[in-house]
């Protein structure tokens, strides 16, 4: 059985033998650009296939000169394991230093040491440049990797290159395990056109598999474009999955709008941001701090852009120093939890730091959010729980997707079902089912957080309104739809309804327990205008002659009659106009037996019975209409057969 494939990188400084060693491993010039042949440099990235047995390498050489570093972190960033390479005539020279430094800011664990030329000098001095070597690597992540004798002299014999080769075999053997991932994601490092076929562009699979047909996003563009072929080290395959090389031909689209940097991914599992929130080390050796909202570039992937960096904690993170950051990009870029990134200086060229991006998309977090930040801590945890709570905490109050909380928090998706239920189970997470039937998981103290907002606006209402039983949900609803959106407001109050903390039905919302604080004058007038609307009987008055009859003014008046209504003891038929309860029911009753005994009634008729005037008896037989005690029929009005007759 054949083991999963694995990208090697070259490393190291300029003319220390990377592109002859890699050659003499595969076979393959990886300097295919007209210049490099002329200048005998490497000057960007090249690729090579080395077999080994049954596990197949992609090798990617990588520059060595400082001026074209921005390539070699183009290389690097999609690596598994690193081929260091150091001249045995020169040891350890700044861009093997540079070069070191980007490996473990890229977070590159596994890999071998070639030393290169020791046909050039004696074994006195290679076991010197050893030693070097051996303090180098000491406090980084290669620190016990194997180094292996080497040297490819032009027109001669190579040395030390099946030991090599055996090296990389059981230091790739150490880093099979790892996981291919659902979503297909490949950082785009060449674009051209192919005579025959149109665009192709090449990169390594960092995760997922595509297959011929499928349909990939194209980012940042935006895009959907279709996978018409698919080749690993120019052989025509099927299918490309984590850790191959592949080359993608491409329908409509031109290799001019493509470019470097770009990004081939399944269907709606990434999405386009400005920022990112990381964790960001300085390296120790680094002669200049990174200092809050300073302009430095961020290489992540095969892209490079100019960014914003904010720090969280601090003003400054000098050398040897990390910190959480928000870093604001001049363009638009896509990222996953947990991928690694590189910060460098423009001028004068230098790599400060890097780190790990911990929110693919996040909200803006200011300095002051003191506990926002706090939070942040827990994205870098090795426990799914603890990360999949923050990243929901995150998300907010929005709806989310499966998709979203495997980018925000670096799951596979047979690990979310289970991390959910363990997060239910402990009250860390809360389904909230929505009007339409859907499932909100929110955080705990998102939940908390907007129960308050809730509460804190019904409270306000009242305030403001003291003589209203109830704050109509409608303008609850209104007032909170570009906070929490209003299927969420409704599911809140509902929550809230069963803690016993509000009463509601469909029109209104209240606290419970609240009612309307009236002075000595106020309940008096409360009672005369009951005692008015039933002593007018089915005549009553406007709430002018209310006014003029109670020697009240019209502002004070209007809430105390809705009030009544509110309270039950007045009923609402049209306009301002307003009956009595208990005239409301003896009406009723005077007019049921002559609806069932008749074919029905006219208003007239119903106007004598009620001995009102046709002024009222129009609204009140509307009404009577409308809460379904009469059917109209033409200019007749009929017992309605929902009308309740007990």
């Amino acid at each position: 059985m054949s083991s999963p494939p694995l990208i090697v990188g070259t490393a190291g400084h300029i003319d220390h033998g990377k592109t002859a060693l890699v050659q003499a491993l595969t076979g393959t010039d990886t300097d295919r650009l007209p210049q490099e042949k002329q200048r005998g440099m490497t000057i960007d990235i090249g690729f090579a296939e080395l077999s080994l047995g049954n596990r197949q390498l992609g090798m990617i050489d990588v520059p060595g000169h400082e001026r074209f570093i921005k390539n070699m972190l183009a290389g690097a960033a999609t690596i598994d394991l690193a081929l260091l390479v150091v001249a045995a005539d020169d040891s350890v020279m700044p861009q093997t230093r540079e070069h070191l430094a980007i490996l473990d800011l890229l977070g590159v664990r596994q890999g071998v040491v070639a030393l290169t030329k020791c046909d050039l000098r004696e074994e006195a001095w290679l076991e010197l440049v050893v030693e070097e070597i051996r303090e180098l690597l000491a406090d980084t992540r290669l620190a016990d990797v194997q180094i292996v004798r080497t040297a490819v002299p032009a027109g001669g014999p190579s040395q030390g290159i099946d030991d090599l080769k055996t090296a990389l075999a059981r230091v790739a053997d150490q880093v099979s395990d790892r996981p291919v991932g659902e979503l297909f994601r490949l950082c785009v490092d060449r674009s051209f056109s192919v005579a025959g076929r149109g665009t192709v562009v090449t990169g390594t699979v960092c995760s997922g598999s595509a297959k011929l047909g499928d349909n990939l996003d194209w980012w940042p563009a935006g895009s959907q474009l279709q996978v018409r072929g698919l080749q690993n080290h120019g052989r025509d395959v099927e299918e490309v999955s984590r850790g191959q090389r592949a080359a993608i031909n491409l329908a409509s689209v031109s290799h001019h709008d493509i470019r470097r940097g770009d990004v081939l991914a399944t269907c709606d599992s990434l999405r386009p941001t400005r920022r990112l929130t990381a964790q960001l080390a300085i390296m120790p050796g680094s002669p200049w701090p990174v200092k809050h909202r300073g302009r430095y570039s961020l290489h992540i992937g095969t892209q490079a852009v100019g960014v914003e960096v904010y720090l969280l904690e601090t003003g400054v993170l000098a050398a040897g120093q990390h910190g959480l950051a928000q870093l604001h990009c001049s363009e638009p870029i896509v990222a996953v939890w947990g991928q690694p990134f590189v910060l460098r200086m423009e001028s004068p060229l230098a790599t400060l730091g890097g780190g790990h991006v911990w929110q693919p998309a996040p909200p803006v977090i200011r300095r002051r959010q003191v506990e926002k930040i706090q939070r942040l801590e827990s994205l870098g945890s090795e426990s799914p729980n603890e990360r999949v709570a923050t990243a929901i905490y995150f998300l907010g109050h929005e709806p989310w997707n499966p998709t979203e909380l495997r980018r925000e928090a670096g799951l596979e998706a047979n690990q979310i079902n289970t991390v959910l239920a363990d997060l239910v189970a402990t009250g860390r997470c809360l389904p909230l089912t929505l009007s339409t039937g859907r499932i909100l998981h929110l955080h705990a103290d998102r939940l908390a957080e907007a129960k308050q907002i809730v509460l804190e606006t019904v409270d306000r209402h009242h305030a403001r309104h003291p003589l209203k039983l109830a704050v109509p949900k409608g303008h609850v609803l209104e007032s909170l739809k570009e906070w929490l959106g209003r299927e969420l407001t409704d599911a809140v109050i509902a929550t809230l309804v069963d803690a016993g903390e509000l009463t509601a039905n469909k029109q209104q919302v209240a606290r419970a327990g609240f009612s309307p604080q009236l002075d000595d004058q106020q309940q008096q007038c409360l009672d005369q205008i009951e005692a008015a609307y039933i002593s007018a009987q089915c005549s009553p008055p406007t709430l002018a002659e209310l006014c003029s009859q109670l020697a009240v003014e019209s502002r004070d008046i209007r809430p105390l009659v809705q009030l009544c209504a509110d309270q039950g003891q007045l009923v609402h038929i049209h306009g301002e106009t307003f009956l009595a309860r208990q005239i409301e029911q003896q009406l009723r009753c005077r007019l049921r037996d002559p609806l069932m005994s008749t074919g029905g009634m006219t208003v007239s008729q119903i106007r004598d019975i009620l001995e009102t005037n046709r002024k009222f008896a129009v609204p009140l037989c509307e009404y009577l209409d409308r809460v379904g005690f009469t059917r109209r029929d033409g200019d007749l009005r009929t017992l309605a057969e929902t009308e309740d007759r007990q």
